[in-house]
């Protein structure tokens, strides 16, 4: 089955720390640009990063920018988002993406997404 598969989120508290696993099945992670988005309550999904494949650059949106690293294990065919110093506005759910190309921190032409995980920053 063809699919990307999220886990990791949960309720943290300010400049806390996260870790999302977005595992890939069916088909090579590497053989894809990567991405990851985020959908607050009541706002439209938005792009947080986009790493190339086979060791390309990374962008990232300058509201994650020093505090989100995107990461890959290839021999897992997994990749990973490091979040630190999380912020209440960092609420949503994140989705993590398998795509053609990246432009900037956006990823397009995406093949597959995952169903998303919630993170909640709160006290």
């Amino acid at each position: 089955q063809l699919q990307l598969v999220e886990s990791g989120g949960g309720l943290v508290q300010p400049g806390g720390s996260l870790r999302l696993s977005c595992a890939a099945s069916g088909f090579t992670l590497d053989d894809y640009d990567i991405g990851w988005f985020r959908q607050a309550p009541g706002k439209e999904r938005e792009g947080v990063l986009c790493k190339g494949s086979s060791g390309g650059t990374t962008s990232y949106a300058d509201s994650v920018k020093g505090r989100f690293t995107v990461s890959r294990d290839n021999a897992k065919n997994t990749m990973y988002l490091q979040m630190n110093g999380l912020k209440p506005e960092d609420t949503a759910v994140y989705y993590c993406a398998a795509g053609a190309y990246c432009s900037d921190y956006e990823t397009y032409g995406v093949a597959y997404w995952g169903k998303g995980t919630l993170v909640t920053v709160s006290s």
